[in-house]
């Protein structure tokens, strides 16, 4: 009886032990996964040089840049999901201070955005925007100053500060 008893002790610390270790690991996961941004330019950060074309024929260069510069995918479900809250978005901020980075082949989108905002049409490697941004992901929205970054988010109501406030 008595070995059966210490047996039970032992399984039991070992339990506690393997809980232990279990808690930690899953810390040290959280910590990291909240840690990591899909942002290469972070608020605070310089926007790279570049020159585009938008669809309507104007010329644009990091130095005329102030407002916000969203980057949309036509292949990219989350991107179709943001429209409706970027545009009303968009909209409030005005026309000249929102720019639309859009890559792929959806017309409807970028017909939608070409009313409330200046829409680059991105190459397959993102252009020379995504460049300047760094930016490898979609949606992204970075709200820019003075040629830096301000804000980033993945969603409109994700930005901590409205461009133009």
């Amino acid at each position: 009886m008595l070995v059966l008893v210490a047996a039970l002790v032992l399984v039991g610390l070992v339990c506690l032990l393997n809980l232990l270790l279990t808690v930690g690991i899953l810390r040290r996961m959280r910590a990291q996964a909240t840690t990591g941004s899909p942002f290469a330019l972070r608020p605070g950060s310089a926007v790279g040089e570049f020159a585009a074309t938008t669809t309507e024929g104007e010329s644009l260069t990091a130095a005329g840049l102030d407002g916000t510069v969203a980057f949309f995918s036509a292949d990219c479900p989350a991107c179709h999901d943001t429209l409706p809250d970027f545009l009303a978005y968009a909209r409030e901020q005005g026309r000249d201070r929102v720019l639309a980075v859009v890559g792929g082949d959806d017309a409807e989108t970028v017909r939608a955005l070409a009313e409330v905002a200046r829409v680059v049409p991105a190459e397959l490697d993102g252009g020379p925007v995504a460049a300047a941004f760094r930016n490898t992901w979609t949606p992204a929205l970075y709200v820019v100053a003075d040629g830096r970054v301000v804000a980033t988010a993945g969603r409109v109501h994700e930005l901590t500060v409205p461009a133009g406030r």
